[in-house]
């Protein structure tokens, strides 16, 4: 089986990241059902209950997917995944990333990226992010995290129009957490 197909729940000092699973939907879209968590992403539909419902059967389906549970208190903070996985590219994407508006600026999203970052690492040479556009938020989390970005393309995210996407990456001698 692919490394990122069903990959391990990962446990840091702060956070844990859970396998998706099915019955995840209700607790995500509680969080996803705020207009702002999507508000710089490239549908920022998103909040909509038939617009999530797509973007939770991606989840689903790539198999890799994680729901971002506070460790202190168990809540569910929200949501990542790993995609295209390109085993002759050495290279995996990490993204369809959000997370509840009040778990903002709190330091989780570094956190779980630094998990999935050293979980890659053991797989690929090399890890891409696809930020939108007008995910100013997302390119300024890229940078503090040393991606650099490396083209502009559309991107067509699963069930949704196509849109333009920053490519960012992370090679493994400069990720950091």
């Amino acid at each position: 089986m692919p490394p990122f197909q069903n990959p391990p729940a990962l446990q840091g000092v702060h956070i844990g990241l859970i396998p998706l699973v099915s019955t995840d939907f209700d607790v995500l879209f509680t969080l996803a059902s705020d207009p702002l968590v999507w508000q710089q992403h490239p549908n920022p539909n998103r909040y909509k209950r038939e617009e999530f419902e797509k973007f939770f059967a991606g989840a689903l389906a790539s198999q890799g997917a994680y729901k971002v549970v506070e460790s202190a208190t168990g809540a569910v903070i929200g949501c990542s995944r790993f995609y295209d996985y390109q085993p002759e590219r050495c290279c995996v994407n990490i993204g369809y990333t959000f997370y509840g508006s009040a778990y903002w600026g709190s330091g989780y999203n570094p956190q779980a990226k630094a998990l999935m970052l050293d979980y890659a690492f053991q797989f690929v040479a090399t890890v891409e992010f696809h930020v939108g556009a007008g995910n100013k938020r997302s390119q300024i989390a890229m940078e503090r995290l040393g991606a650099v970005k490396v083209a502009e393309r559309p991107v067509t995210y699963h069930g949704e129009l196509e849109s333009l996407n920053f490519i960012y990456q992370l090679h493994t001698a400069v990720a950091k957490g």
